[in-house]
């Protein structure tokens, strides 16, 4: 097979699934309401974190963290591909492929850590209330953002640079929405054998201990929950573990799909529904999953609506 050079300045061509789809108007109509709404209750929820002072507490801290990892890796994504269609040019060079690789693996490695680090906080509220502010100081809730950006990151950069040295094949078109490894590696001229049994045994060792230590701390507050006296105290325990578990599932199935079961498995049709609901679909639903049924947040939401309405009253 005639190889292709793929250095600075070559491109790549994203067949996405608007580019597969039965009507592809529809779902280009339906992605881009997706992608205002992810914008819209992302940036809602941030704002409104940071402004509230009663919300300045570590489980609202990570929220807030959550919401931005959702809002920027919705964004690395979705414009490119509405742009793209619109225009219909699908192509993306070299580098841009290596950077937007390299943002995607870094947002979401970053959300996969820190969903265990929440977990890790409702268990302290539930389980160790007393010691809460003790365990969950602020020192340690930084320290717990830092470390999810930064070893997000060091794995991405690692990652990217090793799947974008392979020489590729002059069919250079990437049936995926975004450069991903496991549609990039389907184009290499070389034996990729050993890598991919890399990128599983890795994507294994990245997804499976912070989702052995969710499991078990919720193994551990539910036992608490159901010891509880007061019904309205379980009520909202369970009512918040059961948002953050919601979002666990929705992010860790569509992980477990692409990273961790065999390329055997995959074909272009389900990679690129998978991709949509894990870029698209779940940071629009995050943040409505995470306000709707929290008092606090919709209380604070309410108050600086209520502000910034009452400032625009009188600056008229």
């Amino acid at each position: 097979m005639e190889l292709w050079n793929a250095t600075l300045g070559s491109d790549f061509l994203l067949m996405g699934i608007l580019n597969d789809s039965g009507s592809p108007e529809l779902l280009c109509a339906t992605i881009a309401a997706l992608y205002m709404l992810a914008l819209t209750s992302n940036s809602l929820l941030i704002l409104v974190i940071t402004v509230d002072a009663r919300l300045h507490v570590p489980m609202y801290l990570l929220l807030g963290q959550l919401s931005l990892m959702d809002l920027l890796f919705t964004s690395v994504v979705t414009p490119k591909a509405l742009v793209d269609f619109l225009r219909g040019d699908n192509s993306i060079s070299f580098e841009g492929c290596a950077l937007q690789m390299f943002l995607a693996l870094t947002l979401g490695g970053a959300e996969d850590l820190l969903l265990a680090f929440m977990a890790y906080d409702r268990y302290v509220a539930i389980c160790h209330p007393l010691n809460y502010m003790v365990l969950m100081r602020p020192s340690v809730c930084w320290f717990m953002v830092a470390t999810s950006w930064v070893l997000a990151s060091l794995s991405a950069l690692m990652y990217t640079l090793y799947t974008m040295h392979y020489p590729f094949c002059r069919a250079r078109k990437i049936s995926h929405l975004l450069c991903e490894i496991p549609p990039l590696l389907k184009l290499a001229c070389a034996d990729t054998s050993r890598y991919e049994l890399l990128v599983y045994v890795m994507g294994v060792t990245f997804l499976l201990p912070p989702l052995a230590a969710i499991l078990a701390s919720y193994t551990l507050i539910l036992f608490t929950v159901l010891h509880m006296p007061s019904t309205e105290g379980r009520q909202k325990a369970l009512v918040t573990c059961s948002s953050h578990l919601t979002v666990v599932g929705m992010f860790y199935g569509a992980a477990t799909f692409m990273y961790v079961l065999p390329s055997s498995l995959h074909n272009p049709r389900q990679d690129n529904i998978i991709s949509v609901f894990y870029t698209i679909v779940t940071p629009a639903l995050n943040p409505l999953i995470y306000s709707l049924r929290n008092k606090e947040v919709m209380g604070a939401l309410r108050r600086v609506l209520g502000r910034y309405i009452l400032a625009l009253h009188c600056t008229i």
